[in-house]
Order: structure tokens, then sequence, then C-alpha cells
């Protein structure tokens, strides 16, 4: 398996809430950093890329109110700005005996009435797991991915993780059920018999597993990632913006929509592109063997 170089994320700034929710700071790299709601998540863009991190180590980064409410900031700061094309959403493991990117919900907020706030009205659970957006997703997995940290997972539209990951849907074994998109989305990823299995069990899958079952895009060494992620996420943004986004919608909706719904959403689709700006540029570009310069119009 291939190794890709190893790449560290850039620290989040440690500075207290502030009443401006949305604090930004331009670092000298040149990366645009954003404090979404607090530093307990954090987005920071580069280039084409923008970088969502679960910043929660020290509570295996379960969510609570603030994770979600951060986490859907964070998205809407992503379909927002124009000049990123691609989200990554990784997780801080610092300081874990065992990595866990998600451990799900938080069970102390539960506990203390505070429930609700797990969800947004937009985005469901954590602010994600529903949330409607045009951009491509992909989640970069260093350990454990559990119960409703598994459905941010499923949630998102890639998966790159490292071969110390595990995915599982826990909650059978406390008498619960995954109730935020992982009963239908897991079997949809991996198969119904092995879907099954995990969910009846609540056993994790392994990721060379959920590599072979189709769930992982592609494993990486442990701690690497974040750095496979983001050559995958580099390889999508040197697409056309439009027809990738376009292309993503009809992909998804492949899983639930008729031949015929299908065949109308790809013409529309194909329509879309077809008098975009970037049209005129992309065949410019191949006459003329140069990359093109795609302004996402």
């Amino acid at each position: 398996m291939h190794q890709p170089q190893r790449a560290h994320p850039t620290q989040s700034h440690r500075t207290p809430p502030t009443a401006d929710a949305r604090q930004l700071a331009l670092s000298g790299s040149g990366r645009v950093r954003c404090l979404a709601m607090s530093d307990i998540v954090t987005y920071e863009a580069n280039g084409r890329i923008a970088v969502i991190t679960l910043n929660r180590p020290e509570a295996r980064n379960a969510v609570n109110g603030d994770v979600a409410e951060g986490l859907e900031a964070a998205i809407d700061r992503l379909e927002a700005d124009d000049a990123v094309w691609v989200g990554i959403i990784q997780a801080n493991t610092e300081g874990q005996s065992r990595p866990v990117f998600c451990a799900g919900a938080d069970l102390k907020a539960i506990n203390s009435g505070d429930a609700a706030r797990l969800n947004t009205e937009r985005g469901g659970f954590a602010g994600f797991v529903y949330r409607e957006r045009r951009k491509p997703v992909i989640v970069a997995v260093d350990g454990l991915a559990t119960a409703g940290g598994c459905e941010i997972v499923l949630a998102a539209d890639l998966v790159v993780a490292s071969t110390q990951s595990a995915f599982g849907l826990a909650e059978v074994k406390r008498n619960l059920i995954a109730g935020a998109g992982g009963l239908f989305r897991l079997p949809r990823a991996i198969g119904q018999a092995a879907a099954m299995e995990a969910i009846l069990t609540g056993e994790p899958i392994p990721a060379e597993r959920a590599f072979s079952l189709g769930l992982v895009s592609r494993l990486a060494a442990p701690g690497e990632a974040l750095a496979e992620a983001t050559k995958l996420a580099e390889q999508i943004s040197q697409s056309a913006p439009m027809a990738v986004w376009e292309s993503r919608q009809v992909v998804l909706a492949a899983a639930y929509e008729d031949d015929a719904t299908l065949k109308k959403m790809t013409n529309d689709a194909m329509r879309k592109v077809m008098s975009s700006e970037d049209l005129k540029e992309g065949l410019t570009a191949f006459i003329e063997k140069r990359p093109p310069n795609w302004q996402g119009r």
C-alpha cells in the first residue's frame, strides 16, 4: 500500500470564546482560519481545500451542543466560500490512549438535559448528518468512529481511514438505535448482510474490512489519514467545480431515485455545465494543452 508523505495539520488558535463567534485570522502562510462558534470546532482554508477539525480530544470528540453548532457553522462557511471547493473533516486525537475520531453523542450532555442541542434544525445530529450541501466533504478518520461518530462518517461523500480506524454502530448494546441515518446509510455503503451483522451485534468494522466492503475509499498508515485525504481533495479540486458538484448530486440520488428521475437530473446537470463559462475554458485549455483555470461559473 502506498504510504503518503506525513502532513501535520496546523494547530488551531487557542483564544477564549468572544462575542464574535466566527473570529477570523490570517496566518503568514496565507491560510485562513476560522474559529467556528469556539475552538471546539475549527476551520482552516488552504487554497481550494478547507479542513474542519473536531477538537474535543479529552471527551473523545463526543458531540455536544457546541460541537453541533460549530460543525454547522463550519459547513456554512465551506458552502459560502467561493474560493473553497472541497472540505475535509478530521478529529484531534492528541493525548488519547486509543485514538477516537468521534464517540458519538455526549452522554453527559444528554443526562444533563441538553439533548436537544445535539441536533440543529438544518443539519440534524452534529449539525451535519442531514445537512444539504453542494460541495463534497471527505472525512479523514484516524481512530474509532462509533455510534453518532460513524453516522457523521456515513453522511460524508468520501472516507479516508488509517489502518488503526474502525467503524461501528454500537447503539443496540445500550438499548438504543442509530437514529442519525446509520440504519439506512450503512446498508447502502456496505450491503445489507454486512450492515445487518454490524448493526445487530454492535461490533465495529476494522478499517481494512471497511475498505474491502466499499465504505472506505482510501487506506493510510496510522497518522496519515489527513495527508491522504488532502491528496484526494487536491485531485478533486483539479476538476471543474460545477461538474463535480452537479455529478455529486446525481450519484447521491442514485441510492433512492428511479432511472427516469435520474435521467432527468443528469440532463438538467448537463445543461447547467454546458451553459457555464467553465465549459469554454475547459475546451480551450485542452486544445492549448495547459491546465484549465476554473472559475466555478
